[in-house]
């Protein structure tokens, strides 16, 4: 009788057992079914021929083990033989600890996964609560003692998420600015109410599309670049040493970052809608030959400073939830660079579902407020 897998093979017969082929973890799950459901030895003594392994792992040498153990337990002698050095060494060693089960993942089902996903982002919330209660802990004493602020890093951190962000900030924000102003020209021009193109791209990149468009760039740009680094000095354990050393973590790694990107992001926000306005400007006059005197004068009368400072009043929020975000999840890196992926994948996921959701919540506030 003959049971196989992709690699492994396992006969049987009255007083011996006859195993070949490639005895490791990919290939030994059939095998593993047919060790339980052996049948036809008669023998009292039984030789588990194992000279055609070709290859064996610690899951091999388990089922060989589990094999043995089997057959002892029904009042049988049974003898290995036939393993070359290294494999009989590897099979020694497991007898040695007396491991005979094979570890499994156990599958969870339906109800079961819905309740670990809950339990385990409670668990990540109560995390992340805590993280932004000792942030914000820190920060006040920072600011009470403000010679304790480490101000060469204030400033590489804003000349890297700051300066260098200009060019894809403006680029994007210009072209949503043409976008914009595309879309509404062509129903405006329909009412001959093409002066409100203005109007159209002003409020729409003051209030809104400048301070969230910036957040979610940063986010990608920035975010990401937090949670890597962080996660990065994680594995090769410089966060430990900093700590060894008696440097604080927060204090090196997480402020400067929040105070530069609070820095940051309003001036970003105010480019943006310069950029954005610039881009709609120009696309109104090549579309509906609107001159930019008259697209001027009338930004300024639809375009109120309130307006204006509200667009930008949002942008030190979305660079809290940025860098919070960012840093909590670079220091819940472990072990190997596949976690710092992972975690700075699910960084920006979380920044921009977050930013997202902070708008969502000004303009309820700033509606229910009558601003």
């Amino acid at each position: 009788m003959k049971s196989r897998t992709a690699n492994a093979v396992i006969e049987c017969g009255t007083d011996k057992i006859h195993c070949r082929g490639r005895w490791t973890v990919d290939g030994l799950a059939d095998v593993a079914a047919r060790i339980d459901q052996l049948g036809g030895l008669t023998g009292r003594q039984i030789t588990i021929n194992a000279a055609d392994v070709v290859a064996l792992d610690t899951t091999g040498a388990w089922l060989l083990q589990r094999l043995r153990l089997r057959l002892e337990s029904e009042g049988r002698q049974v003898q290995v033989q036939g393993l070359s050095a290294a494999f009989a060494d590897l099979h020694r060693r497991v007898t040695e600890l007396g491991v005979v089960e094979i570890p499994q993942t156990r599958k969870l089902g339906h109800l079961a996964s819905v309740g670990h996903t809950a339990i385990t982002g409670l668990e990540e919330l109560y995390a992340f609560l805590s993280f932004f209660g000792e942030v914000m802990l820190r920060l006040g004493q920072v600011m009470l003692q403000p010679w304790r602020m480490r101000w060469r890093s204030i400033l590489a951190d804003l000349h890297a998420s700051g300066v260098k962000a200009l060019g894809i900030v403006g680029m994007l924000s210009f072209l949503m600015g043409v976008v914009f102003a595309y879309q509404g020209a062509v129903q405006l021009e329909v009412f001959g109410a093409s002066i409100y193109i203005a109007d159209l791209i002003g409020l729409t990149m003051t209030r809104e599309m400048g301070p969230m468009l910036t957040a979610i760039i940063v986010a990608g740009r920035t975010g990401s670049a937090y949670t890597a680094q962080i996660g990065t000095m994680k594995v090769t354990e410089e966060v430990a040493a900093m700590r060894t050393i008696g440097i604080d973590p927060m204090d090196m790694l997480v402020i400067p970052k929040l105070l530069s990107l609070c820095i940051a992001l309003p001036l970003l926000t105010v480019f943006a809608d310069i950029a954005g306005v610039i881009g709609g400007m120009i696309l109104a006059k090549a579309q509906l030959g609107l001159g930019f005197t008259p697209f001027l004068d009338r930004l300024q009368e639809a375009v109120s400073l309130r307006s204006f400072l509200i667009g930008v009043s949002k942008a030190p929020v979305f660079a809290l939830i940025i860098v919070l975000v960012g840093c909590f999840q670079g220091f819940r890196v472990e072990g190997s660079a596949a976690s710092v992926g992972q975690h700075t994948t699910r960084s920006v996921v979380q920044s921009i579902f977050l930013v997202i959701v902070a708008d969502a919540q000004f303009s309820v506030i700033f509606s229910w407020l009558g601003i």
